[in-house]
């Protein structure tokens, strides 16, 4: 089937493992994460790491490995969840023990175009379901709904205890942005003639659009397609952040993503700033009262409106081994 363009909205998988290891998950080898990265359907085009985690750019947006965290994001046709097996067998060879699993994802530009299991929600749950060990007894699957656009967020979540994995001081941000600025999303392409590697017109696209300046601690290691795109990871200590952008005109989109304490707002802010988008969608990660879910809510529309964007919806779930997820979307005031 004939696809208009490319899908942007990302596929997203975390798991949690346990074990005595110090580099756990670290110890698996290009040639592992590649035999992994194989059942999705990309592979790996740009290394980094540090003292506390790697990351990868892939040919689909971005893997990043902790020594009992994995962090799997791809777009585009990607068969995500068909990597669970996999990781599984190198992690029980490992010696670690699966203590979560959540996967999320926004609602698809192009659903028709999505193979199995992503060809609905549903067939995802049970595909998880079906290959996630019974030890992750509670689980959870839920929509949460836009008013605002077609667009929702899609979370399941299996975890062996109910409590929450996440570090109180700290959450994990992922933005969706459409409708980007056109002059901004024309710096995404690359020049006719330029034979550079994608790393250094990665980097020249990292300079050029203000990407850099968003976390300006972080070592990034931006990436750029042809004939167009753009990925970008940065690490910065423990702590990773990563931007995708697909800036074809009529279905353009760019992500982000982080994990970071209260400067996370102002990376927001900033990511936002640097593309313009016509709408906007925020998902967070809470850990706490029903007080800290409010106050994250009311930071993130303090952050935004006046950029000029006004929300539209909001929402908010439990999840096993998750805490609560806020989910809120955004139009700019033009529209």
């Amino acid at each position: 089937m004939a696809v208009p363009g490319f899908e942007g909205f990302e596929k997203r998988l975390e798991l949690h493992f346990s074990g005595y290891d110090p580099l756990g998950l670290r110890r698996l080898s290009i040639d592992d994460l590649q035999q992994v990265l194989d059942a999705v359907q990309c592979s790996i085009v740009s290394a980094a790491g540090n003292h506390s985690f790697d990351a990868y750019v892939l040919s689909e947006s971005s893997l990043f490995l902790y020594p009992h965290k994995i962090i799997l994001k791809t777009c585009g046709t990607t068969q995500l969840l068909r990597s669970i097996p996999s990781l599984l067998r190198h992690a029980a060879d490992l010696g670690l023990r699966l203590r979560s699993c959540r996967y999320s994802r926004g609602s698809f530009i192009f659903p028709a175009a999505q193979p199995f299991p992503h060809t609905s929600f549903s067939d995802e749950v049970l595909f998880l379901d079906a290959r996630l060990p019974a030890t992750l007894r509670f689980r959870k699957a839920s929509i949460m709904p836009s008013d605002a656009s077609l667009h929702s967020w899609h979370v399941y979540s299996a975890a062996a205890d109910l409590f929450s994995v996440l570090q109180p001081s700290s959450s994990t941000i992922e933005v969706c942005m459409t409708e980007l600025d056109c002059s901004l999303a024309r710096q995404f392409y690359r020049r006719n003639g330029d034979h550079r590697s994608g790393d250094d017109a990665g980097a020249e696209m990292t300079e050029l659009t203000g990407i850099g300046g968003i976390n300006p601690r972080a070592l990034v290691c931006g990436f750029a397609f042809e004939p167009c795109g753009y990925s970008m990871n940065g690490l910065d200590r423990d702590r990773y952040s990563t931007i995708h952008v697909t800036p074809e005109d009529g279905h353009s989109y760019a992500s982000f993503e982080c994990i970071g304490g209260r400067e996370v707002m102002d990376y927001l802010k900033k990511v936002v700033h640097v593309f313009r988008p016509g709408a906007v969608s925020v998902c967070m990660g809470v850990t706490g009262t029903d007080d800290d879910e409010e106050r994250v809510r009311s930071a993130v529309v303090r952050a935004l409106e006046p950029l000029g964007l006004s929300c539209r919806s909001r929402a908010a779930e439990d999840f096993p081994g998750a805490g609560t997820v806020t989910y809120q979307t955004f139009t700019a005031h033009r529209k």
